[in-house]
């Protein structure tokens, strides 16, 4: 079964437990499903490849991480909470994610393979470093262990 439709079945129990943070967050979620096969020039019914469906999901824990910076930043803690919470949902519905450990691994073997030396070429390297990672790790950590390396 696709993540997607995995997401979807997850709304009637989502309603029948009357709980509204999972049910706003899964409503969202498939929003942006829509929202994406629109953009592809699909129909509505049709259904994401995985892949697709990570991005989306990605896209909404994004926007939930800058919301909790922007909202802790201006003393609103209340709101960063309500962030948190629907944060904590989304991320259940991402594959586990590297850690630091992992990315360092492989960013300290391209490091060698490619031949980095400088720190005016970090910016590429952070890139080659996502790609090889395929979408498994989170970019501010990959920035962090790249910049580690360089110091």
């Amino acid at each position: 079964m696709s993540l997607q439709q995995t997401i979807k079945d997850q709304m009637k129990p989502a309603m029948i437990a009357k709980d509204a943070v999972r049910l706003g967050v899964i409503r969202g979620l498939m929003a942006g499903f829509i929202n994406e096969l629109v953009a592809k020039n699909k129909s509505p019914q049709d259904a994401l490849i995985d892949e697709e469906t990570i991005a989306v999901v990605k896209k909404a824990v994004k926007q939930r991480k800058d919301s909790i910076d922007q909202f802790t930043k201006g003393g609103r803690e209340d709101l960063a909470i309500d962030e948190k919470a629907e944060l904590a949902i989304l991320e259940t519905f991402l594959p586990k994610m590297m850690g630091q450990d992992e990315i360092k691994k492989i960013a300290e073997v391209l490091k060698i393979k490619m031949a980095v030396t400088d720190k005016a070429k970090m910016g590429q390297f952070i890139g080659v470093v996502m790609k090889e990672t395929k979408g498994q790790a989170d970019g501010m950590d990959v920035k962090a262990v790249v910049e580690s390396l360089f110091q």
